[in-house]
């Protein structure tokens, strides 16, 4: 019978030509393994289903010879209690790599490539869900989530943002109710759950003297918001249009947007005023950066709330969104006189006069109609900017 191994044993242990595997007398079972590479580890020998087993346990350096030793009798009590701790191991070391099927950001995952990749708001989706879910919910067990944990999740939301909350109550019946029918769950925690609040429709317009404010503020806030927020009033584009704008989507006068970066997922073309142009041509190149407005060169700019409220101290206007200079975008090309379906197009909606039949059977893109507009609405913020009224107005009408 060998010897017991003692530390001063395993530390003296050389390799040589071929591996060896040296018993501890002390603990049958238990195993010191050298490597001709030097490298030494603890391993258990056994017997599960009348067949030879091994398990390693770990290197030496990892495991003192107590604490192997300890390993080791915990492997042989599995054993002696009819299971094999290397299939054990085994199954762990698998579910610790391959990632978790049933997890909540999973099952999302999934029904957004499956249920809503040809939804024409897909990437909004995907973006609220990002946003205001997956943070919360990240990591839980899918099948886990309560009715309660849908109440506390929209009313949390709904504290900081009413409509946004109204969204996720449907985004999330939609969810469960695809689960569902995927075999996922037996019913839907959201089934019966009631509705946050009515989603009331903004009609916020800035008026020419708060568009000017804004305009004047972001000349005091400066690189990054400043320039990109001129550019919302100039192209009436969605903030993350503007906010993630890369610079091989610029096309001298327009911007090219591809269909995944619109909310519709179709593509559009965003014709720029001589304005618009300017401020392009005099933004700095971050790092060699893809991205036209970034602090990192890595990511688009964030931080648009923070820069937000740093504008209504400069601007002096009170209770507007960044998405009303959508609406405001709209306003002015209507009051230019502009036909509405060309202001759809010039939005990039599908909506309206372009819904249904009609945007079947229409295909005009209104391109020319639309640099047009966007040509009229650059001079009438210039106009505004330098300080001329509405008499300018009837003189723009007349370029539509």
């Amino acid at each position: 019978m060998g010897r017991a191994l003692t530390a001063a044993s395993v530390e003296r242990a050389k390799p040589g030509l071929s591996r060896q595997e040296i018993p501890d007398a002390l603990l049958p079972g238990l195993y010191l393994i050298v490597q001709p590479s030097g490298a030494k580890s603890w391993a258990v020998r056994y017997r599960h289903g009348g067949k030879p087993r091994k398990v390693t346990l770990g290197t030496v350096n990892a495991l003192s010879l107590a604490e192997a030793r300890d390993a080791a009798r915990k492997a042989m009590r599995t054993v002696a209690g009819g299971d094999d701790p290397a299939a054990i191991k085994k199954a762990a070391s698998k579910a610790a790599t391959e990632p978790a099927r049933d997890t909540v950001e999973a099952i999302v995952a999934e029904w957004l490539k499956r249920d809503q990749s040809k939804n024409r708001s897909a990437a909004e989706v995907a973006r609220i869900m990002n946003r205001d879910v997956l943070p919360i919910w990240q990591g839980r067990d899918f099948t886990k989530i309560t009715r309660r944990d849908c109440l506390e999740l929209i009313d949390r939301v709904h504290d900081r943002a009413p409509v946004v909350a109204l969204r996720i109550y449907a985004y999330l019946h939609r969810l469960f109710r695809w689960s569902v029918g995927r075999g996922l769950l037996d019913a839907s925690p959201m089934a019966e759950l009631p509705k946050p609040g009515r989603e009331v429709s903004r009609d916020r317009v800035l008026t020419d003297t708060e568009l000017v404010g804004v305009w004047l503020g972001c000349d005091k806030i400066g690189w990054p918001f400043g320039p990109a927020i001129k550019l919302l009033i100039l192209t009436g584009c969605r903030r993350e249009e503007v906010g993630s704008l890369r610079w091989n989507e610029i096309d001298g006068i327009a911007i090219q947007l591809v269909g995944e970066r619109t909310k519709t997922t179709k593509a559009r073309a965003v014709p720029l005023s001589s304005q618009a142009v300017e401020i392009l041509e005099n933004l700095p190149c971050i790092n060699q950066s893809d991205f036209v407005f970034t602090t990192t060169g890595r990511t688009p700019v964030s931080g648009w709330s923070r820069a937000k409220r740093l504008l209504d101290q400069h601007s002096g206007v009170e209770d507007w969104r960044v998405h009303d200079l959508r609406r405001t975008f709209a306003t002015g090309l209507q009051r230019l006189g502009t036909r509405l379906e060309v202001i759809e197009a010039a939005l990039g909606h599908v909506s309206g006069s372009r819904a249904g039949i009609v945007g079947v059977y229409q295909r005009h893109g209104f391109e020319p109609e639309m640099r047009r507009a966007a040509d009229a609405w650059g001079q009438y913020v210039a106009f505004l900017i330098d300080g001329r009224d509405e008499t300018n107005m009837a003189e723009l009408r007349t370029a539509l």
